[in-house]
């Protein structure tokens, strides 16, 4: 007969692992509709000419819809602790629908099929990358750590040929891309292992556990996103 020990000494451990995958397909599950939202959005706004002419001749109202991006990640991220979990979603949404509407002007610079099949190789690398995040037993927090820094070098790489767009000749072009493909894999693996790090067993059912899922998706989907453009600069096909 089995011991009654041996079977209490196993249960919670194997109770944590099923808690631990269903808090991450719910994170993964927000993170696909936020995706979804964006290409619909993305596919429709393409299709209305007149609005997108409106957002490509009109800077102010196109600049205006990025910092209200970035303010709403902004607002997720530094108030997350101080919002419900519906105003969290309603947020993330929103969000998700302003990418789509920023993406839409991809539509014109980029063919249809490159579009596509850079998304579908998009897909299978974030899903390898975030399987190896969800399953290695190694630490990723300095990986983690240089692709944090790198992502700072890039961005200021990026505002710096704002106004020397020399620097981003064929040659930094590729750079640019290339160091962007490398340091959104490294964090979609890091990002991963974090947020299932992060996860308090036992909570699922709690506002907090909703809002987590929310806010790992928001930071999945924008390693997502991501990858994906910085793939697109590299590969993709200009009309």
């Amino acid at each position: 007969m089995q011991n009654q020990f041996d079977r209490g000494a196993v249960r919670p451990t194997s109770f944590a692992q099923t808690e631990i995958a269903q808090y991450m397909s719910r994170v993964y599950g927000w993170m696909t509709l936020g995706i979804a939202m964006s290409s619909l959005v993305a596919w429709w706004t393409a299709n209305n000419t007149d609005f997108t002419l409106m957002l490509l001749q009109n800077r102010n109202s196109f600049l205006g819809i990025v910092l209200v991006q970035f303010a709403l990640v902004m607002v997720l991220s530094f108030a997350i602790n101080r919002i419900n979990s519906f105003v969290a979603a309603v947020l993330y949404f929103l969000y998700a629908a302003l990418t789509g509407v920023t993406l839409s002007i991809l539509f014109f610079a980029y063919t249809q099929q490159s579009l596509f099949s850079v998304f579908f190789v998009t897909a299978l690398a974030f899903a390898g990358l975030s399987s190896f995040g969800y399953i290695t037993k190694r630490d990723l927090g300095p990986i983690g750590s240089f692709c944090m820094m790198a992502l700072f070098g890039l961005v200021a790489y990026g505002l710096l040929s704002m106004f020397f767009p020399s620097i981003m000749g064929e040659t930094g072009s590729m750079i640019y891309s290339v160091g962007g493909v490398l340091i959104f894999s490294g964090l979609t693996a890091y990002d991963t292992q974090m947020i299932k790090a992060q996860y308090v067993s036992g909570s699922a059912a709690t506002d907090m556990a909703r809002k987590g899922a929310i806010f790992g998706a928001l930071r999945l989907y924008l390693d997502f996103i991501n990858l994906f453009m910085s793939l697109l600069r590299l590969t993709g096909r200009r009309r």
